[in-house]
């Protein structure tokens, strides 16, 4: 009987090696040894380049899914990398955790290829090294980077709590009736008010109202305090606080001055101040509302 002869090649540690094998149980063996030896080459192959992939050098961090914040400052870019949806509700004060904005509290060049920014860029450009207060200031004053379509998002909802809070807060001076929110929506478009991604929607608010006292009748609602100060410093400190006050309603002077009246929201700080510092604590100050309005909207 004429035997079946077969010839195996294989390259092991850079050797050729061809082995000239019968059919037998040796050549059996030999076979099951070569295909165990590529099994385990390729194995090793798959361990080294999975685990090679995982090694990034010390200045890069990797980081998926997320909001740049980037300034320039020194003639260099700046970038720190935060979760979406977060650094709006940062800027407009509603979110105060940093560790819930931020992702890392590292400063980049590149946030999308994770290299770091160096020490000295860093000290030269904000005078510290201090990378979480560099994240603070970078988040408070640097250009959020979003998609087009997510920047269009953005500024319609920034739009629309702007006209939300104007119309919160201001009356026509003439009826003392609040405005609704749609028509402020179209009074910031009929003077081509331009939203400010960076600045909070409280800060532009106070902007919008102060534009559109130049095209309508719009003012600050009223807000109602009782004023109570002691007989002596009475006469004295209402001369004071008298071009602070809108509205006297009422007063009764007894053994002590109490004194009901509107006043300017803006002006209400320097009232308490004015009050606690010169009765020495004597004097008080209440809030009755904080907003003098008729009831019904105002319709144009």
């Amino acid at each position: 009987m004429k035997r079946n002869d077969c010839s195996i090649s294989m390259f092991h540690g850079g050797h050729s090696l061809k082995t000239h094998l019968v059919g037998t149980p040796t050549a059996l063996l030999l076979i099951a040894s070569f295909f165990f030896k590529v099994a385990l080459w390729t194995q090793s192959c798959v361990f080294l380049k999975t685990n090679m992939s995982i090694f990034t050098p010390t200045n890069q961090i990797r980081l998926t899914n997320v909001a740049v914040v980037r300034i320039k400052k020194g003639g260099k870019r700046f970038e720190i990398a935060c979760y979406k949806n977060k650094v709006v509700s940062w800027r407009s004060g509603t979110e105060k955790d940093l560790d819930e904005v931020l992702q890392t509290h590292s400063v980049f060049v590149n946030v999308s290829k994770g290299q770091m920014a160096k020490k000295e860029d860093l000290i030269k450009a904000f005078g510290t090294d201090d990378q979480t207060e560099i994240c603070k200031q970078i988040m408070t004053k640097g250009e959020l980077q979003v998609s087009d379509k997510e920047r269009q998002s953005q500024l319609e909802t920034m739009f629309k709590d702007i006209a939300t809070i104007v119309s919160d807060k201001c009356v026509n001076p003439n009826t003392n009736r609040p405005y609704t929110v749609g028509l402020i929506e179209r009074a910031m478009k009929d003077i081509h008010y331009s939203i400010k991604t960076n600045q909070n929607t409280k800060q532009q608010a106070l902007e919008v109202i102060r534009q559109l006292k130049e095209t309508m009748e719009i003012q600050r609602a009223y807000m109602r305090l009782r004023l109570v100060l002691p007989a002596k410093e009475a006469k004295r400190l209402k001369e004071k606080l008298k071009p602070l006050l809108q509205v006297v309603e009422s007063e009764d002077f007894d053994e002590e001055l109490e004194m009901v009246c509107l006043v300017d929201p803006g002006c209400y700080r320097e009232i308490d101040e004015l009050i606690r510092c010169e009765t020495k604590g004597k004097g008080s100050l209440e809030v009755l509302s904080l907003k003098d309005v008729e009831e019904g909207d105002e319709k144009l």
